[in-house]
């Protein structure tokens, strides 16, 4: 560090000064090595201090695409780790079919249910919507409740939320019912603001270009389904 650094910046803070100054094309073999000696002294500390273990409210949200992709990712690291999972799937229709294969490889841990009929543009009956979004949310809350699942997925019960469906104090007080180390992940655009005040980690996808929009480009296997 130079003369001129303050040696009580928070940890987070120093971190990403680091990163920045390590970039100057300016910088010595021996300078870069120095920083890079410093910024693993500061990851060590940020490491030390997250002392605290902690069952997690996740909330994926935002136009972009990629919420429920990012969830997946959990539950196949959840699944690798020999964990019980419960996938509840409001307003779409069903899982995608290579999603669905993949997944049937974990049976005996992975629980699923597609609980909706489909987008409201398709459905076109607000009073059924509501039913099934309904149903959707008391299957959740048994699994929510039980301590053998350590994640459980709401994929877009924020969209549920959003559209009138379901009740977001309803929502919350379920998600408080969950035992102290499972997690519970919400996604779907739209994530009122109480939920997203509630959570321990929340992720807007910010959509900046997309092929259906801009190129009419249709959905693609590997990508969309």
């Amino acid at each position: 560090m130079t003369a001129n650094t303050p040696t009580n910046l928070n940890p987070d803070i120093e971190a990403e000064r680091l990163n920045q100054e390590a970039t100057a094309s300016s910088l010595t073999e021996e300078q870069y090595q120095r920083k890079m000696q410093r910024r693993k002294e500061v990851q060590q500390k940020r490491v030390a201090q997250a002392s605290q273990e902690k069952g997690l409210i996740i909330v994926n949200t935002g136009n972009g695409k990629g919420k429920t992709t990012a969830a997946l990712g959990m539950v196949l690291r959840s699944l690798g780790h020999g964990y019980k999972v419960a996938v509840i799937q409001f307003i779409k229709g069903a899982w995608e079919p290579a999603e669905k294969a993949v997944l049937s490889h974990w049976k005996d841990q992975l629980t699923f249910h597609a609980m909706g009929e489909g987008f409201t543009w398709e459905t076109q009956n607000r009073d059924r919507d509501i039913q099934k979004a309904n149903e959707a949310w008391e299957t959740a809350l048994n699994y929510i409740r039980n301590p053998d699942f350590r994640l459980v997925l709401l994929d877009e019960v924020n969209v549920a939320i959003k559209l009138g469906f379901l009740n977001v104090d309803k929502v919350l007080a379920g998600i408080a019912q969950k035992p102290s180390d499972s997690h519970v992940i919400l996604t779907g655009r739209g994530a009122p603001a109480a939920l997203i005040e509630c959570a321990d980690l929340v992720t807007e996808m910010t959509l900046v270009k997309h092929p259906f929009r801009e190129q009419g480009v249709k959905a693609q296997p590997g990508i969309e389904f």
